[in-house]
């Protein structure tokens, strides 16, 4: 039986990043660039100013800098978009927006509260501002700059980034296609809800949830709907899904009569790597908890990402925690910081197989190794959290 350090790794070997396919710039948030990106301009191409107020030269309000006001004749204003009608002279402002062009021959910009804002004559008043509020030429980025890495996850700051060097499509790495299918003559959709109400069936829990885990992770999930328990209805199944880069399964891999999987799998040319691995809960917990351990990191890898895995943290139990088995448990938890920024956890409630509820309320995963059948509170875990909860706050803050 492998650890699930040792199933990953197996998992994981064999993937790659799927093709590459070119994306309309505003369809590219969440993929991965697929090769480098470079700068073909440079940003900004001019310096501008920073601030409304007034662009002057520093030599002419040295009195200021001793507390004597300046006087300066406007003779320009300088909108954003438009360039100065010529350079600046001896003794002249002239008025500028936040984002225009410098004018030849300015070296600061007076913000317009340090001055009486005066549109033929400009009193500055103020000269904490001289050599200031200029952004220079090239200032984020210089033409030829590598923007983007091959690999660089592309985000909102990114998007905007790759329009101002004028990219409208980007290469990236494909999303992958999911198949999902589920198992099991007890198992029903919702839209045939009457038989559960009749306490007859079940609704096919599974497939929803890994719908929305694939759609999260970044790939395109194909719900192939339930399979029959038998050879032939999952044959039938497994056989739609040859157009999909990966296939997931609940249920039907144990040892009963009725579990085909691995046979029918088997029989279409399927090659099994492993099958037990030491880590607790069970269906249908464990479809949630196996994606987060073993599918997500393969969606990523195939979208070309490099971080493959959640970053464990540390955390305080704030309660004693038990397992039975000894096998790695990943316990449903809630975790909170305190006002000291230590990070506790609390687990959700029952931890039976078939408690989703709980799955629901938590935003992590407490890891109790299989060596540790009692942790007592105040004990610290790693945990792996689920979501940014942690970072969300219904009171603003700074």
């Amino acid at each position: 039986m492998l650890t699930v350090a040792e199933a990953s790794e197996r998992i994981l070997a064999e993937i790659r990043p799927l093709d590459i396919e070119s994306v309309p710039l505003r369809r590219a948030l969440g993929r991965v660039c697929a090769e480098d990106i470079s700068a073909t301009v440079t940003m900004p191409p001019w310096s501008n100013s920073s601030m409304d107020g007034y662009a002057i030269r520093s030599a002419d309000i040295t009195p200021v800098m001793s507390g004597e006001p300046v006087k300066l004749r406007v003779v320009a204003t300088i909108a954003a978009g438009e360039f100065a009608p010529r350079p600046l002279k001896r003794g002249e402002a002239m008025r500028i927006m936040t984002g225009a062009p410098i004018p030849e021959g300015a070296d600061s910009v007076i913000r317009k509260e340090d001055t009486d804002g005066g549109s033929a004559k400009v009193e500055i008043k103020d000269a904490r501002d001289v050599w200031k509020n200029i952004r220079p030429a090239g200032e984020d980025f210089q033409r030829g700059d590598l923007l983007a890495k091959r690999g660089t996850p592309i985000r909102p700051a990114l998007i905007g980034v790759l329009a101002s060097t004028g990219v409208s499509k980007v290469k990236t790495f494909m999303r992958p296609r999911v198949t999902i299918i589920s198992s099991g003559n007890e198992l029903v959709e919702i839209n045939d809800f009457d038989e559960v109400v009749a306490a007859r069936r079940i609704v096919s829990t599974n497939s929803y949830t890994l719908h929305a885990l694939t759609r999260v992770a970044g790939g395109i999930p194909v719900d192939l709907g339930i399979a029959a328990d038998t050879k032939a209805s999952l044959r039938r199944k497994l056989e739609s899904a040859r157009d999909c880069n990966l296939i997931l399964t609940s249920a039907g891999v144990s040892v009963g009569d009725l579990d085909h999987t691995r046979d029918v799998f088997s029989a279409l040319g399927g090659k099994q790597k492993f099958w037990k691995v030491q880590m607790r809960p069970g269906d249908p917990v464990s479809a949630m908890v196996s994606f987060e351990l073993f599918v997500r990191p393969v969606l990523r890898k195939m979208q070309g990402h490099t971080a493959l895995f959640r970053r464990p943290v540390m955390v305080t139990v704030e309660e004693d925690v038990k397992i039975g088995a000894k096998l790695t448990h990943f316990l449903r938890a809630t975790v909170t910081r305190r006002e000291d920024g230590v990070l506790v956890a609390r687990l959700t409630g029952h931890q039976s197989s078939g408690a989703l509820t709980s799955m629901a309320r938590a935003n992590a995963l407490l890891i109790v190794p299989g060596t540790s059948p009692k942790v007592a509170k105040g004990s610290q875990l790693k945990a792996l959290m689920l979501d940014q909860s942690l970072e969300e706050t219904s009171v603003f803050s700074l």
